[in-house]
Parts: structure tokens; C-alpha cells; sequence
């Protein structure tokens, strides 16, 4: 009796399987997670790849820019590049304006670049307190994105400032950077305001329409 209490699967060494039951089920090693995760792993991309697909996914959100439609691409894959890019190629394009060597000179680099982004940040932070559902990042790089069509607009009033300056031109310029200054707070809100309370859009929209304004009269008022 002590040895069965001490030995208590003992018994189970006679007992054997037929040869004809069938053994149901299989035993897998899942391969989909790693092979999914080496597709999107890029640390062993080459560096013109990576290069390449951010300049894609750049041009992307141009795409998206020009024509503003409810899509979350542009809040999904956010990113600082384009806005950086319009940012530093806006300060650059405002330099060499007639009044720089004077005190009230034109906007200089650096003040060129704290209104954008000075501006985004505040707009982003009045956001989130109104109860805005998408993140920090992604707001500034709406904001960012959205000034695409004010920096294509400087450049054509460099271009009609070269041929002429005259009040014919002062006119071609004003519908050119009234025209973007909408296209830019169209294309903006296009992507924030559903974010936002129902009952809040209009405190979002505000700042939006103020910001893009002063842009919007800075390259008007700009003389070479």
C-alpha cells in the first residue's frame, strides 16, 4: 500500500495506444508575425530607400495639401520634414527685401521662423484645450503642410516684383496671396476641425484664419 502511494502513475505504464487512432490537430510555428515585421523593419534599408520613401510620403501630403479632402493619412503618417522645408525656404525667400538694412527693415530669417512655428504651437495649444482629439505632432504638421500654398504664392509675387512694381502688379499680387491665404485656412481646417467639439470649431478656426493672415501680409507687403 505504501509503495502505490508512493508510485501513483505507475499503473499507467501498461496501458498503451492503438496504432490505429487517429491523432487530430497540427502543431505550427506561426511565420506570418516575423515576415510581417521584417517588411516593415528598415534598419537594414539602404540609406537611398529610406531617403526616397520619406520623399514620397512627403510628396503625399503636398498631394493632400492641394486638394484638401477628409482624409487621416495626412494626421497618420505626420511628420516635420515638409514643414521645415516650407518654412526655411519662406525665410529665405523673404530676405533681401528693401527695407533689411533699414531698422524697420522686412522679416528677418530667425523672426520668419518664430512666427511659423510660434504660431503652430500656439494654435496646437489652444486646440487641445478646446477638447481636440489628435495629437501635438500631428496638428503641427497640418499647420505646417498648409502653408504651402502662401509660400507658392511668395514666389510668384517675387517673379511679378522682378517684371514690375506698380499698382498693376500690387493687384495681380493681392489675388495671388488672397487666394492662398483661403486655400491655406480651407485646406487646415479641412483636417482639424473634425477633430474638434461641435460646439468649438469656431474658437479653432480663429487662430487658424489670424495665422495664415499674417503670413498672408507679410509676402504682400514684401519689396525687394
Amino acid at each position: 500500500m505504501a509503495d502505490d502511494a508512493s508510485r501513483p502513475f505507475a499503473g499507467l505504464a501498461d496501458v498503451s495506444i492503438s496504432e490505429d487512432i487517429a491523432v487530430e490537430g497540427d502543431i505550427s510555428v506561426p511565420v506570418g508575425t516575423s515576415r510581417r515585421d521584417d517588411e516593415l523593419s528598415t534598419l537594414d534599408e539602404p540609406v537611398k530607400d529610406t531617403v526616397l520613401r520619406d520623399l514620397r510620403a512627403v510628396g503625399n501630403k503636398f498631394v493632400h495639401v492641394l486638394y484638401p479632402k477628409r482624409s487621416s493619412a495626412l494626421l497618420r503618417d505626420w511628420d516635420l520634414w515638409g514643414p521645415l522645408l516650407l518654412c526655411v525656404t519662406l525665410a529665405l525667400l523673404l530676405q533681401g527685401g528693401a527695407g533689411d538694412s533699414q531698422d524697420q527693415g522686412g522679416p528677418q530669417f530667425a523672426e520668419v521662423f518664430v512666427i511659423v512655428w510660434v504660431g503652430s504651437f500656439v494654435i496646437t495649444l489652444n486646440s487641445k484645450l478646446l477638447g481636440g482629439t489628435i495629437s501635438f505632432f500631428q496638428s503641427l504638421c497640418v499647420l505646417g503642410y498648409c502653408i504651402m500654398p502662401l509660400t507658392v504664392a511668395l514666389v510668384v509675387c517675387r517673379l511679378v516684383l522682378f517684371l514690375a512694381n506698380n499698382s498693376i502688379s500690387f493687384a495681380v499680387r493681392l489675388l495671388v496671396v488672397g487666394a492662398s491665404f483661403g486655400w491655406s485656412t480651407f485646406a487646415s481646417t479641412a483636417f482639424l476641425v473634425d477633430s474638434q467639439p461641435p460646439n468649438r470649431k469656431a474658437l479653432v478656426v480663429y487662430p487658424v484664419f489670424l495665422f495664415y493672415f499674417v503670413i498672408g501680409w507679410i509676402i504682400l507687403t514684401f519689396s525687394p
